[in-house]
């Protein structure tokens, strides 16, 4: 592995590999990447059909399925294939922020009834479904039309379209393509959070690093904010369950052959890949409405619990398991390609039409939560980003133990204990859930994210410290 810069390594091109791999990560953290199979599996992207300039790695960089998570990769739509390891089984598993107008100071003593309230309300934890069951012919409406149909229907505004990626819809979903399984398994999944890593967290802004951008963003010191961390549920797993075995056989089919069949593929142009991205839209579809839902129900119990008078705003949503059409720049030449972000997030700089008015100064809000008790971030996306990473970064801390080893290594009811002396809140269903993403099961968010800063692919803003945790099991 050659070192580019400070926070650049590379893995130069050789045997079947395309194009090279590269890793945004600091020296220090470079000991972790050796530990499991995220490196291999990062040169193995580099062998994919039709992909461009290099294979990425963000910092919090670890084994996933076929992609590492950290991984990204610019696919030729011509003559390039889609893979769904390419985005994960939580497709569109992301990050909304909710910003209020109040301080810590005014709410300190609601803010336990704030999180029971948020608990009691946004329905948690494996399999657990919420109180709106739709019929095939609403969900198909929601699968087509993402947030846009939950705020039609009453649950949103129109200020939370605006500040979504894709405004929380990718035109090109089609329901027919998912399958009648996918679909009963999210008839009641909207508007939950489910389990694993997802959570509702209530936050206090404890630093800003940037003030102009941070009152571009509407952030200010000592606010509090809401983030809400969760995807597309049993329905999107289902989705990618499908399609991976799909994709199986179309590999043979259109005799491409991969160091790795958990890369499994096809050409973007083919019917079996065609058909994945127009399912893979649905689901990522599904998650937007998911997350737009939990704000519905999350305002509810901030009525309830703070005051009517003082309002959420979204200020921005971000997916991290997606695969998109989007443009990027070649050789100073601008190209349509198929961008695979796997644990990765989108990070779009100045100026970019495709992210609200209001943040085209600044850059597109970039949301990086942090492990369970630690810091959340708030960043702005940069031009360097695009000329660089496909206008990509980090999603998260990014796990350096198993679940199973965290549960065997901590105790739930201790970490419970831990949180609660430093001020934090917790409502779990679960303490072995809770044990499952202790911070020592995470990777340092203050290192990885100032790999993002040095590396200017993505801008600190501002940090977020919990003040409240609202977990399922």
């Amino acid at each position: 592995m050659i070192k580019i810069s400070d926070y650049l390594w590379e893995i130069p091109k050789r045997g079947e590999m395309r194009v090279p791999a590269r890793i945004y990560i600091s020296e220090k953290m470079l000991d972790e990447v050796f530990r499991d199979r995220s490196l291999e599996q990062l040169k193995n992207v580099a062998t994919l059909p039709g992909i461009l300039n290099y294979s990425l790695a963000m910092p919090d960089i670890h084994e996933g399925y076929g992609f590492p998570i950290g991984g990204v990769a610019a696919l030729e739509i011509k003559g390039g294939v889609i893979s769904p390891g390419g985005v994960g089984y939580d497709i569109n598993c992301g990050v909304r922020l909710l910003k209020s107008d109040v301080s810590k100071e005014e709410i300190k003593e609601k803010i336990n009834a704030l999180a029971t309230e948020i608990y009691n309300t946004v329905p948690s934890g494996l399999g657990r479904g919420g109180k709106l069951k739709l019929d095939i012919s609403s969900l198909d409406k929601v699968l087509k039309n993402g947030s846009r149909q939950l705020v039609e229907s009453g649950y949103g505004e129109e200020k939370d379209l605006e500040n979504c990626e894709a405004n929380g819809n990718i035109p090109e979903a089609e329901p027919e393509f998912v399958s009648s399984h996918a679909k009963s398994r999210g008839r009641d999944q909207l508007g939950t959070i489910g389990s694993g890593n997802h959570f509702i967290e209530i936050q206090e802004v404890n630093e800003i690093f940037d003030e102009k951008i941070a009152e571009s963003f509407g952030l200010f010191k000592n606010q509090i904010c809401i983030l809400i961390h969760t995807g597309s549920r049993g329905f999107g797993h289902q989705v990618a369950t499908d399609y991976i075995r799909l994709m199986v056989e179309a590999m043979e089919k259109y005799k491409i052959s991969l160091p790795d069949r958990e890369l499994a593929c096809a050409p973007f142009e083919s019917e079996e890949g065609g058909r994945y991205f127009k399912a893979m839209a649905a689901a990522a579809n599904f998650a937007w409405a998911n997350r737009q839902l939990i704000t519905h129900l999350v305002r509810k119990a901030w009525e309830k619990s703070i005051a009517d008078s003082k309002k959420l705003e979204t200020v921005y949503d971000v997916a991290h398991n997606i695969a998109k059409i989007e443009e990027c720049t070649f050789q100073n030449t601008k190209k349509k390609v198929v961008i695979h972000r796997k644990g990765a997030t989108r990070a779009f700089g100045p100026n970019n039409p495709e992210i609200p008015e209001k943040y085209r100064l600044s850059g597109q809000p970039v949301l990086i939560p942090g492990s369970m008790g630690t810091a959340s971030y708030v960043l702005a996306g940069t031009n360097e980003a695009m000329e660089t990473t496909f206008s990509s970064t980090c999603h998260g801390a990014g796990r350096r133990m198993s679940r199973t080893s965290a549960k065997k290594g901590v105790s739930g009811l201790e970490l419970k204990k831990r949180l609660e002396e430093k001020g934090i809140v917790v409502r779990a269903a679960s303490l072995g859930g809770l044990a499952e993403e202790a911070p020592e099961a995470y990777k340092d968010v203050e290192e990885v994210v100032e790999v993002v800063h040095q590396s200017k692919i993505a801008k600190k803003v501002a940090r977020l410290k919990p003040l409240g945790i609202i977990k399922g099991n």
